[in-house]
């Protein structure tokens, strides 16, 4: 196991369910309903590698480690490009922070990570010659 991915996917499950909070007792009042859908791909896109990441964290003591290690660095710089532009992007709509020029272009560099990290992580169970054992 790798604790520090781990670590990594409690906190950021737990940054999605405040934001999802966030969101549904605040935000959604003072943005329009399509600036809140893109808000909630974001958390959806979050969660969805929250797991991933997990998956990482527990199967790397089984898989190629340092493909896997690539994963899990991966999926949390998606998470942070891809779902971190798409809350950007809805608290500029929204006018609570200041609009930051270019912002947008983080969030494809962030789906590219996303899909790398799959990428890396099938590759690193792949080429593993190790078999594993079934539980009986």
């Amino acid at each position: 196991m790798h604790k520090g991915f781990l670590k990594t996917a409690a906190l950021l499950g737990a940054l999605g369910v405040i934001l999802g909070a966030f969101e549904t007792h605040f935000l959604k009042s003072r943005v329009a309903e399509g600036s809140a859908n893109v808000f909630e791909t974001g958390l959806r896109y979050q969660f969805y590698h929250v797991f991933a990441l997990l998956a990482v964290g527990i199967l790397y003591g089984s898989f190629r480690k340092s493909i896997l290690r690539l994963a899990g660095i991966f999926f949390i710089a998606g998470i942070i490009f891809f779902s971190g532009t798409i809350y950007l992007i809805t608290l500029m709509s929204a006018d609570m922070i200041p609009v930051i020029s270019g912002v947008a272009l983080a969030a494809p560099l962030g789906g590219t990570c996303l899909i790398l990290g799959w990428i890396l992580m099938f590759f690193a169970i792949f080429t593993t010659k190790k078999q594993l054992t079934s539980v009986k």
